[in-house]
Formats: C-alpha cells, structure tokens, sequence
C-alpha cells in the first residue's frame, strides 16, 4: 500500500525533484502539490486523514509552512509531518517539533538524512545507497 505524500512546497523544480526521490525510495504517492500557506490549509481543511506523510518547505511563495505544521498535525494526527527547508537551524528544528513536526530537514546539508527517514516509512522502501 502506497504512503500518500502531501507536498508543500513553492518551487517547481524542487516539487519535481522530490516527487522523483520519494518514487525513487519506496511506495510514495503524492496526492497533493501545494505552493502556498493559504491552499495548504483549505486543502488540509478539505481533506482530513487523506495523507499519511506531509513534508514542507517552510518558505513558500505566500505565507509560511509553521501554521501548516500545526494544521496537519491537527487534521490528521497519526500522519507524519517532516520540515524540508533551507531554513532549518537547531532553533527552527526545535520549534517546528514543538509545532508538532516529526522531523526537519535542513535541504542544504541533509538530504540524505531525509531520504533514509523517509525510505523507513515506505512499506516497500528501497534503502539508499550509501555514498563512496
């Protein structure tokens, strides 16, 4: 059974590239792609439980990903909610946990990181290599 993705995230290039990582690491469908705060929380609104893994940029091309940390969490309490972003220093790490993340993920220096978290999740994962 495929993991249900809800990405938020502004940046196309950067929706590609995970939606190739995430088919990459397992058994990923990504339901919904969402550039902004404001549609991340209607459709969060309009579709409660209808995801299992939401990961968020916390700079989006309007608004922030923090609300929606908090807006998923509550809509679907058992999913897992993981930060992915350029801005993820110790102190907004702990924040956004304190928001209810599971994890952050700074894209800069932890992509790897990112990708094992995510691959244990898939019921069918396909661990990463690690690099020579």
């Amino acid at each position: 059974m495929a993991v249900d993705v809800l990405l938020v995230e502004d940046l196309r290039n950067v929706q590609a590239a995970m939606v190739d990582m995430l088919h990459g690491l397992g058994d990923y469908r990504v339901v919904a792609t969402i550039s902004t705060e404001a549609e991340a929380l209607a459709w969060l609104d309009q579709h409660p439980g209808a995801w299992g893994l939401a990961v968020i940029d916390l700079v989006l091309d309007q608004g922030s990903g923090m609300s929606v940390i908090m807006r998923c969490r509550k809509t679907a309490p058992d999913a897992r909610v993981v930060v992915f972003s350029n801005f993820v220093s110790p102190v907004i790490r702990a924040h956004c946990l304190k928001l209810g993340a599971d994890a952050a993920f700074d894209k800069n220096s932890e992509l790897s990181e990112f990708a094992e978290y995510c691959a244990h999740l898939s019921p069918h994962a396909k661990r990463p290599q690690p690099s020579a």
